[in-house]
């Protein structure tokens, strides 16, 4: 930041300083040019023809110096055929005719026909009355004078601009050391947090850094409530372990004839376990992506094609906006879909209707079937893990109560209800949308 903060500051004055070195230099040879002028039109005024031709001053010029020897100021006046008429001030020397002019008009110029003495020239040709002939008037002055004030003016102008430049950039420093200074704040509060001196990043810091330090902090409770499931869900696997591991050990120290029987129920209530612990993990690493979205449609399409093929006789009829999405990975949606249509497919007596509707920042999902429902009173029961109120079919009783934990992992709520279409259960899933 301080590099390119003097680097455009030096680009910016060195700039300015050229154009304002041009726009002054040119006023201080205005100036100069316009008392040069001023000269040469009192020469023009007080100029006449006298008795012998020749021109001739009814006044003095004021300036004194025309009267002193090599001084730096002269005049001359000539005319083809005529000697020239010069200022004392030229003593034996002469101006030349710059013969690239010609007109009433002034010419201004500079020469060097003077060794040792550059000239600031400006001419005149003027038909003064009574002389058939065409005057040149010209008066010239030594530049160093304007050199001189030109050098004075650049002098000031680079010390003024050097000044200048070194406060900005001065100022530009302090500006980047003090203005990034809550930032180096930060750095050390998120080492110690790091370090685990604190929990939180708990400093004051200006308006423009606040905002970081709120996400930040909310960046650390997100992570300590991920530990924290992590650590609930390893002591509830561990926890439901238990009794069927306790089960096996003591059913393999003592003689008995139904053991495997045994066996493979606590293999079986341990794997239920697994997975549904498993899909939990699953759902919770996956809703760290902030960024999870997916389109709902594609998946009920994939859904109905997989339960075509499952259940034959079954009909699923999907209805609502085709361009609803939601913040939930497609492998989870997925499954939330598929637990739910594939019970609706299988307690059912062949009709399924789900429908997808977009109401206030959420995705509702209705599955509705015509099977014979469920009682009121028995609904909140389906929840709870290896819960199943028809046991004649196929399962393990862990779909509802993962699809819930699933669902609520992401934000969102599930409910039963009673279809009034079909007569049978509705399950309404709601989820944040995605835009």
């Amino acid at each position: 930041m301080i590099g390119i903060a003097t680097l455009w500051i030096g680009v910016l004055l060195i700039g300015g300083g050229f154009a304002l070195d041009r726009v002054l230099s040119d006023a201080i040879t205005r100036n100069f040019d316009s008392q040069l002028s001023y000269a040469l039109t009192a020469m023009v005024a007080s100029a006449e023809i006298g008795p012998d031709g020749e021109v001739r001053f009814n006044r003095p010029l004021g300036d004194q110096r025309f009267l002193e020897p090599y001084s730096g100021l002269y005049w001359q006046v000539s005319a083809p055929g005529h000697d020239p008429f010069r200022s004392r001030s030229l003593w034996d020397r002469a101006l030349q005719q710059a013969a690239d002019h010609a007109g009433a008009e002034d010419h201004v110029h500079d020469s060097k026909e003077f060794q040792g003495e550059d000239l600031r020239i400006i001419d005149r040709e003027v038909r003064l009355p009574g002389s058939p002939a065409a005057w040149r008037f010209q008066v010239a002055a030594n530049r160093d004078t304007l050199n001189d004030q030109i050098a004075i003016l650049r002098r000031t102008l680079v010390r003024a601009f050097a000044i200048l430049g070194m406060g900005l950039i001065v100022l530009a420093a302090l500006q980047a050391v003090f203005g990034l200074l809550p930032l180096r704040t930060l750095r050390r509060a998120v080492a110690a947090v790091r370090s685990g001196e604190a929990s939180r990043v708990d400093v004051h810091l200006p308006d423009e850094v606040a905002p970081l330090v709120e996400e930040l902090n909310a960046l650390l409770m997100h992570s300590e409530t991920q530990a924290e499931e992590a650590r609930r869900h390893a002591g509830n696997l561990a926890h439901a372990l238990k009794t069927p591991l306790t089960v096996l050990m003591n059913e393999a120290t003592s003689p008995t004839v139904d053991l495997p029987d045994i066996v493979v129920k606590a293999t079986t209530t341990m794997r239920r376990q697994v997975d549904h612990h498993l899909a939990r993990a699953r759902a919770v690493g996956r809703r760290a992506n902030t960024q999870a979205r997916s389109e709902v449609w594609p998946s009920l399409k994939a859904v109905e094609r997989a339960m075509g093929r499952m259940h034959r006789h079954v009909t699923v009829d999907l209805a609502g906006p085709q361009d609803a999405a939601i913040h939930v990975e497609r492998q989870d949606l997925d499954e939330i879909l598929g637990n739910l249509i594939e019970n609706a497919a299988k307690y059912g007596q062949g009709r399924v209707f789900v429908t997808v509707v977009k109401d206030a920042g959420f995705v509702e999902l209705q599955i509705e079937d015509d099977g014979p429902g469920i009682p009121a009173d028995q609904r909140g029961n389906l929840f709870e893990r290896g819960a199943r109120l028809d046991t004649g079919k196929p399962g393990t009783g862990l779909g509802l109560a993962i699809v819930r934990d699933v669902i609520e992992i992401y934000g969102g709520t599930i409910s039963l209800e009673e279809s009034e279409d079909l007569g049978g259960l509705m399950v309404r899933v709601r989820l944040p949308a995605a835009v």
